[in-house]
């Protein structure tokens, strides 16, 4: 989904292209029916972002971009920042938005059953 901040994490700021990785992007309905791709990829959670290399999966947005790090490490420059005070204030306020979002996300689903 385009919308979801945690695909756009993984596919415009880490950028996959970035490294120059060929990639199929695949959009996913995640609030109707779920790919048969995406719940056997994914079957904890059952939600985007999933990075599939080599056949196998990746989960979780911030873990995807560790993973591209790791894995093609030679190819280009590095996603991650470089100190490592400076690395652990960015997941910080990386895991800060994830709550915020959580947190506003249950509080607009609870309206929208509220008003039905």
């Amino acid at each position: 989904m385009r919308a979801s901040p945690f695909v756009l994490r993984v596919r415009m700021r880490l950028a996959l292209s970035f490294r120059d990785l060929r990639y199929e992007y695949i959009e996913e309905e995640i609030f109707g029916n779920k790919s048969e791709i995406l719940l056997k990829s994914n079957p904890v959670y059952k939600k985007v972002p999933v990075l599939i290399h080599n056949g196998k999966p990746v989960w979780e947005s911030h873990i995807i971009g560790q993973f591209i790090d790791e894995v093609f490490g030679a190819t280009g420059p590095s996603l991650l920042i470089a100190d490592p005070y400076d690395r652990v204030v960015a997941r910080f306020w990386a895991a800060y938005i994830d709550k915020v979002h959580a947190t506003m996300q249950n509080t607009l689903f609870r309206i929208f059953i509220e008003e039905f």
